[in-house]
Protein backbone atom coordinates (compact mmCIF):
# COMPACT_ATOMS: atom_id res chain seq x y z
CA UNK A 1 0.00 0.00 0.00
CA UNK A 2 1.27 3.66 -1.05
CA UNK A 3 0.07 5.12 2.49
CA UNK A 4 2.00 2.22 4.76
CA UNK A 5 4.65 2.86 7.15
CA UNK A 6 8.05 2.83 6.37
CA UNK A 7 9.84 -0.18 7.32
CA UNK A 8 12.52 -0.01 9.45
CA UNK A 9 15.88 -0.91 9.23
CA UNK A 10 16.53 -4.96 10.71
CA UNK A 11 19.99 -4.15 11.65
CA UNK A 12 19.19 -1.02 13.21
CA UNK A 13 15.86 -2.80 15.15
CA UNK A 14 18.59 -5.61 16.22
CA UNK A 15 20.60 -3.41 17.63
CA UNK A 16 18.24 -1.20 19.60
CA UNK A 17 15.78 -4.09 20.55
CA UNK A 18 17.74 -7.11 20.54
CA UNK A 19 17.97 -7.02 24.69
CA UNK A 20 14.35 -6.26 25.04
CA UNK A 21 13.27 -8.08 28.18
CA UNK A 22 10.13 -7.33 30.36
CA UNK A 23 10.34 -4.74 33.22
CA UNK A 24 9.76 -6.39 36.87
CA UNK A 25 6.50 -5.10 36.39
CA UNK A 26 5.57 -6.45 33.38
CA UNK A 27 7.26 -9.61 34.42
CA UNK A 28 4.43 -10.05 36.96
CA UNK A 29 1.77 -9.00 34.78
CA UNK A 30 3.28 -11.55 31.57
CA UNK A 31 3.79 -14.60 34.20
CA UNK A 32 0.00 -14.12 35.40
CA UNK A 33 -1.64 -13.51 31.90
CA UNK A 34 0.62 -17.15 31.08
CA UNK A 35 -1.30 -18.50 34.49
CA UNK A 36 -4.86 -18.03 33.41
CA UNK A 37 -4.24 -21.54 31.00
CA UNK A 38 -3.64 -25.00 31.81
CA UNK A 39 -0.27 -26.45 30.57
CA UNK A 40 0.32 -26.79 27.02
CA UNK A 41 -2.12 -24.17 26.55
CA UNK A 42 0.33 -21.05 26.71
CA UNK A 43 -0.09 -19.74 22.93
CA UNK A 44 -3.42 -18.67 23.99
CA UNK A 45 -1.40 -15.79 25.63
CA UNK A 46 0.48 -14.47 22.88
CA UNK A 47 -2.51 -11.55 22.16
CA UNK A 48 -2.52 -9.81 25.48
CA UNK A 49 1.27 -9.92 25.88
CA UNK A 50 2.11 -9.01 22.09
CA UNK A 51 0.14 -5.90 23.77
CA UNK A 52 1.73 -5.75 26.96
CA UNK A 53 5.15 -5.55 24.93
CA UNK A 54 4.25 -3.01 22.73
CA UNK A 55 3.18 -1.23 25.75
CA UNK A 56 6.57 -1.23 27.06
CA UNK A 57 8.21 0.02 24.12
CA UNK A 58 5.78 2.64 23.69
CA UNK A 59 6.66 3.42 27.47
CA UNK A 60 10.13 3.43 26.88
CA UNK A 61 9.87 5.70 23.59
CA UNK A 62 7.23 7.72 24.49
CA UNK A 63 5.24 6.78 21.76
CA UNK A 64 1.98 4.82 21.35
CA UNK A 65 3.74 1.73 21.04
CA UNK A 66 5.37 -0.85 18.27
CA UNK A 67 6.53 -4.38 17.63
CA UNK A 68 9.91 -5.02 16.66
CA UNK A 69 11.08 -7.97 15.28
CA UNK A 70 13.04 -8.85 18.50
CA UNK A 71 10.67 -8.16 20.55
CA UNK A 72 8.15 -10.53 18.81
CA UNK A 73 10.32 -13.36 19.00
CA UNK A 74 11.21 -12.50 22.82
CA UNK A 75 7.25 -12.36 23.36
CA UNK A 76 6.85 -15.95 21.15
CA UNK A 77 9.71 -17.56 23.29
CA UNK A 78 7.36 -17.14 26.22
CA UNK A 79 4.89 -19.39 25.24
CA UNK A 80 7.07 -21.76 23.32
CA UNK A 81 5.56 -20.46 19.95
CA UNK A 82 7.17 -20.42 16.43
CA UNK A 83 8.41 -16.68 15.85
CA UNK A 84 5.95 -17.12 12.35
CA UNK A 85 2.89 -17.63 14.10
CA UNK A 86 2.95 -15.10 16.51
CA UNK A 87 4.51 -12.32 13.63
CA UNK A 88 1.09 -13.98 11.91
CA UNK A 89 -1.06 -12.36 14.99
CA UNK A 90 0.95 -8.82 14.63
CA UNK A 91 0.25 -8.50 10.94
CA UNK A 92 -3.45 -9.89 10.69
CA UNK A 93 -4.12 -7.46 13.86
CA UNK A 94 -4.32 -3.38 13.52
CA UNK A 95 -4.12 -2.98 17.31
CA UNK A 96 -1.01 -3.98 17.04
CA UNK A 97 2.33 -1.68 14.88
CA UNK A 98 4.51 -2.83 13.10
CA UNK A 99 6.70 0.01 12.46
CA UNK A 100 7.18 3.18 14.93
CA UNK A 101 4.25 5.49 15.28
CA UNK A 102 3.79 8.71 16.85
CA UNK A 103 3.21 9.70 20.74
CA UNK A 104 -0.80 9.76 19.53
CA UNK A 105 -1.43 7.44 16.64
CA UNK A 106 -4.58 8.33 14.95
CA UNK A 107 -6.48 5.76 13.31
CA UNK A 108 -9.33 7.24 11.51
CA UNK A 109 -12.19 4.89 10.54
CA UNK A 110 -12.93 4.91 6.56
CA UNK A 111 -15.26 1.97 6.11
CA UNK A 112 -18.59 3.02 4.43
CA UNK A 113 -20.93 4.20 7.34
CA UNK A 114 -18.20 6.66 8.31
CA UNK A 115 -17.18 7.78 4.49
CA UNK A 116 -21.30 8.56 4.46
CA UNK A 117 -21.25 10.81 7.52
CA UNK A 118 -17.68 12.59 6.62
CA UNK A 119 -14.74 10.72 7.20
CA UNK A 120 -13.53 13.12 4.25
CA UNK A 121 -13.96 16.23 6.63
CA UNK A 122 -11.94 14.22 9.42
CA UNK A 123 -9.06 13.32 6.99
CA UNK A 124 -9.29 17.02 5.60
CA UNK A 125 -8.18 18.29 9.44
CA UNK A 126 -5.65 15.81 9.92
CA UNK A 127 -4.39 16.59 6.34
CA UNK A 128 -4.62 20.67 7.59
CA UNK A 129 -2.81 19.72 10.72
CA UNK A 130 0.42 18.09 8.46
CA UNK A 131 -0.70 14.27 8.91
CA UNK A 132 0.00 12.03 6.02
CA UNK A 133 -1.41 8.83 5.76
CA UNK A 134 1.33 5.89 6.96
CA UNK A 135 3.48 8.67 7.97
CA UNK A 136 4.26 10.16 11.41
CA UNK A 137 5.29 13.86 11.18
CA UNK A 138 8.29 15.33 11.91
CA UNK A 139 7.98 16.36 15.54
CA UNK A 140 7.08 12.47 16.80
CA UNK A 141 4.10 13.74 17.54
CA UNK A 142 1.22 12.27 15.24
CA UNK A 143 0.99 8.96 13.23
CA UNK A 144 -2.11 9.14 11.22
CA UNK A 145 -3.24 5.24 9.66
CA UNK A 146 -6.49 4.64 8.26
CA UNK A 147 -8.42 1.32 9.38
CA UNK A 148 -11.39 -0.92 8.50
CA UNK A 149 -14.50 -0.44 10.85
CA UNK A 150 -14.02 0.13 14.69
CA UNK A 151 -17.07 -0.95 15.52
CA UNK A 152 -18.93 2.71 16.29
CA UNK A 153 -20.85 2.75 13.50
CA UNK A 154 -23.67 4.60 15.49
CA UNK A 155 -21.47 7.36 15.98
CA UNK A 156 -20.29 7.85 12.74
CA UNK A 157 -17.29 9.51 11.96
CA UNK A 158 -15.05 8.28 14.13
CA UNK A 159 -11.31 7.87 15.35
CA UNK A 160 -9.43 5.87 17.80
CA UNK A 161 -6.35 8.31 19.00
CA UNK A 162 -4.35 5.02 21.28
CA UNK A 163 -6.89 3.55 23.77
CA UNK A 164 -9.98 5.87 22.96
CA UNK A 165 -12.36 6.82 20.49
CA UNK A 166 -13.54 10.67 19.28
CA UNK A 167 -17.06 10.00 17.59
CA UNK A 168 -19.31 12.64 16.02
CA UNK A 169 -16.87 14.16 14.45
CA UNK A 170 -16.68 16.82 11.94
CA UNK A 171 -14.14 19.04 10.28
CA UNK A 172 -13.84 21.69 12.82
CA UNK A 173 -14.08 18.96 15.81
CA UNK A 174 -11.34 16.88 14.74
CA UNK A 175 -9.25 20.13 14.54
CA UNK A 176 -10.16 20.70 17.99
CA UNK A 177 -8.94 17.03 18.99
CA UNK A 178 -5.33 17.66 17.20
CA UNK A 179 -5.09 20.96 18.39
CA UNK A 180 -5.61 20.32 22.21
CA UNK A 181 -3.24 16.82 21.94
CA UNK A 182 -0.63 19.18 20.38
CA UNK A 183 -0.59 21.79 23.26
CA UNK A 184 -0.65 18.78 25.73
CA UNK A 185 -4.34 18.74 26.69
CA UNK A 186 -6.33 15.39 27.13
CA UNK A 187 -9.71 15.91 25.06
CA UNK A 188 -12.89 14.29 26.23
CA UNK A 189 -13.70 11.21 24.42
CA UNK A 190 -16.58 9.81 22.83
CA UNK A 191 -19.36 11.40 21.04
CA UNK A 192 -18.72 15.13 19.72
CA UNK A 193 -22.08 16.46 19.19
CA UNK A 194 -22.74 16.53 23.19
CA UNK A 195 -25.26 13.37 22.65
CA UNK A 196 -25.29 10.74 25.15
CA UNK A 197 -23.43 8.08 23.93
CA UNK A 198 -25.16 6.26 20.82
CA UNK A 199 -28.27 7.94 22.19
CA UNK A 200 -30.14 9.98 18.94
CA UNK A 201 -29.46 13.05 18.70
CA UNK A 202 -31.80 15.69 20.37
CA UNK A 203 -32.63 13.08 22.53
CA UNK A 204 -35.02 10.06 22.87
CA UNK A 205 -37.92 9.66 19.97
CA UNK A 206 -39.83 6.45 21.26
CA UNK A 207 -40.81 5.85 25.23
CA UNK A 208 -39.87 9.15 25.92
CA UNK A 209 -41.72 8.55 29.39
CA UNK A 210 -39.10 5.76 30.44
CA UNK A 211 -36.13 8.49 29.91
CA UNK A 212 -38.14 11.36 31.58
CA UNK A 213 -39.15 9.01 34.37
CA UNK A 214 -35.18 7.78 34.98
CA UNK A 215 -34.25 11.61 34.82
Amino acid sequence: MSDAAPTPDEAEVRARWGCFAWTAENETTAKSMIGRYPPGREHSAIMPLLDLAQRQVGAETQTQGWLPVPVIEYVAKAVNMPYIRAYEVVSFYTMYNMAPVGRYHVQVCGTTPCMLRGSDDVFAACKQRGLAKGRTTPDGLFTLTEVECLGACANAPMVQINDDNYEDLTFDGMSAILETLASGGTPTPGPQNGRQTSCPEGGPTTLKYMAEAQA
